[in-house]
């Protein structure tokens, strides 16, 4: 009988061990994903400033977005996500703002 249960809480714990390994597995990769939909974001951000007239009206703020897109790209080729997704967020805040200057100008 003291046989039968040591068994089990053996395999309790192979059991408890595996399923924190998985979760730390899927918690470690779930993070380093590529950036895929922030660097569309970014890009998409950036094309609508551009055609928002932000080159002429808001030059600073979409040169500076440009900026941060390369920037993020540079990342995502090193394979630094976290940094790239980062570098892609504040591109594409940076054209939101762009845009924001220029729809404002026009009222």
């Amino acid at each position: 009988m003291i046989r039968k249960q040591g068994s089990l809480n053996k395999r309790a714990l192979s059991v408890k061990r595996v399923a924190v390994a998985a979760l730390w597995l899927s918690v470690m990769f779930g993070c380093a994903s590529a950036p895929v939909q922030e660097m569309s974001d970014a890009r998409q951000s950036i094309a609508a400033a551009r055609d928002a007239g932000a080159a002429q009206l808001a030059p600073k703020s979409l040169s500076e977005a440009e900026r941060y897109l390369e920037q993020a790209k540079q990342l995502l080729d090193k394979g630094l996500f976290d940094q790239a997704r980062q570098s892609a967020r504040t591109a594409r805040e940076l054209a939101l703002e762009a845009r924001r200057k220029v729809l404002e100008s026009d009222r």
